[in-house]
């Protein structure tokens, strides 16, 4: 068979460190090739191999089959790759259209033709069935159609090989079943696609073949009909996985309780919410991104002002208290974003990890941290969560672990503190399967011990396994409430969409 696209035997050493070793990979003419494996199993170094963005220690690009060599990303574009990075590079006050062309607009004696720009744009999604408006501006676009922007900006680039790194990762679940109709569209009109995630179930829909990698080296490829979820898992990992623990019946009293909390800056973000977390149960928040789920975590957080109701933490009131006094009432967080609420990127792993730790008893005294104490907490954490930290270890700088490595050692951090009540807002974003089974086993264990837990989190498959109440999200009020064994993806979409769903309450107390 000809391929398009053939990588072979590609390593690539940092010093004594093998990212890929010896890895091989082809992609076919109208093929989607998926390659998954966990955080730091070597997905991102190959492609980036592939991109020009790093140069291979050896090995050989085969493209059209004829050797290449790429000396950065501009020379595999000039050859027909182009690849959408999972954070998006696009000028917000810029429109669709002059985002798309931008390095190559169209011109007429030196002037922009942007009726040519808008002309030409409007051809290119109508061709490859990717509607978008060339004249929106790109501010105003949601996070799907700015990933839209993306894929056309690379297809008027003359791209034939499209790479899309973790795609669907900020994407709500319409959005993604609209990305991977696009992936056919794309590959049904002659262009190939490199799929790099870890969601296996979007794999099992749209690819043709997965490549496995696990450190550094590929443990199998299989076309998608010839394997299942759980034998992909199983190279992935290494092993089997395991199936949660089974719920322990509890029946306690309020932990968190908030009522008629409002939020409002220029317009009202949060209108009049009330629900309560029990102890010994999983609360789980669902909705579309920007309907009032940020704006919830960070009023019960401390992170911003509510300007109605209250908020109760083990019978504490709370209400507008600073994060350190919420905190000390018994809350730990695993925030939403992890860059902007959860570490600071210029600090090392053990000053991200000690934020919070530093005035316990256990690890100061009389003022003084006791480092070597906590340093052997922080290595345990490193352990059992396989947190990759680089060659200086705990004192690699926090920005230069990967997302799925950084998510990693802040779910430990936070789960460290063994609080009664917990905030996990997109707990497993960006991490690979292995590291997500331990992170939902530790959410049900701590569960299961008599604590709360108030869940937010985009994955709808994530929300359904581990709530035991569900609660959805729409324009800044609760749409509606689900139980554990009514709820169902269906239902749950629907209510996100403003919809109604019979059997659901209107009001979750």
């Amino acid at each position: 068979m000809t391929y398009r696209l053939e990588m072979r035997a590609m390593t690539k050493k940092y010093g004594d460190f093998i990212a890929n070793d010896k890895v091989s990979f082809s992609l076919a003419a109208g093929e989607v090739h998926a390659i998954v494996g966990e955080n730091g199993a070597g997905k991102t170094t190959l492609m980036r191999m592939l991109y020009g963005m790093e140069q291979p220690t050896s090995g050989d690009i085969v493209l059209n089959g004829k050797p290449v060599a790429f000396r950065g990303p501009q020379d595999a574009i000039g050859n027909g790759i182009g690849m959408v990075h999972q954070h998006f590079m696009l000028f917000g006050e810029f429109s669709v259209a002059e985002n798309i062309v931008i390095g190559y607009e169209p011109q007429q004696a030196g002037f922009f033709r942007r009726h040519d720009a808008v002309q030409k744009v409007r051809e290119l999604s109508e061709k490859f069935r990717i509607p978008i408006d060339p004249q929106a501006k790109v501010s105003n676009c949601s996070v799907g159609e700015q990933q839209r922007v993306e894929i056309l900006k690379v297809l008027y680039q003359g791209a034939d090989i499209i790479v899309l790194d973790e795609p669907t990762a900020v994407l709500t679940p319409l959005e993604v079943r609209d990305l991977l109709q696009t992936i056919r569209n794309l590959a049904e009109s002659g262009k190939s696609v490199i799929l790099i995630t870890h969601k296996l179930q979007e794999v099992m829909e749209v690819a043709d073949r997965i490549t496995v990698l696990r450190g550094g080296k590929v443990t199998g490829t299989v076309a998608r009909e010839q394997t299942n979820v759980d034998d992909l898992a199983r190279l992935m990992v290494g092993r089997e996985l395991q199936e949660l623990s089974e719920r322990v019946a509890l029946e306690q009293g309020p932990l968190l309780q908030v009522e008629n909390l409002s939020v409002r800056e220029k317009q009202t973000l949060l209108d009049r919410v009330s629900f309560t977390v029990h102890h010994g149960e999983i609360v789980g928040i669902a909705g579309v991104s920007g309907n009032g789920q940020s704006e919830l975590l960070q009023a019960v957080s401390g992170l911003r002002a509510a300007q109605e109701g209250t908020v109760r933490l083990g019978g504490k009131d709370v209400t507008n208290k600073s994060v350190a006094t919420i905190r000390e009432a018994g809350l730990a967080h695993i925030p939403e974003d992890r860059y902007m609420w959860g570490t600071a990127k210029l600090e090392s792993v053990e000053e991200n990890a000690l934020m919070g730790y530093q005035r316990k008893p256990a690890f100061n005294r009389r003022g003084i941290v006791l480092r070597e104490a906590f340093r052997q907490v922080v290595t345990g954490w490193v352990e059992r969560f396989a947190i990759k930290t680089g060659s200086r270890q705990l004192q690699e700088l926090a920005g230069n672990l990967s997302g799925g490595n950084l998510q990693k050692l802040i779910v430990a951090r936070e789960l460290g503190h063994e609080t009664p009540f917990l905030i996990a807002a997109e707990p497993t974003r960006g991490v690979d399967i292995g590291a997500m089974e331990y992170i939902h086993q530790a959410l049900i264990d701590k569960r299961n011990a008599g604590d709360g837990i108030l869940l937010v989190s985009s994955e709808l498959s994530e929300i359904l396994a581990l709530s035991d109440r569900i609660l959805v999200m729409y324009k800044g009020r609760i749409a509606g409430e689900l139980s554990r064994k009514e709820a169902t993806e269906e239902k749950i979409s629907v209510l996100m969409a403003g919809g109604s769903v019979h059997g659901s309450n209107q009001r979750a107390v």
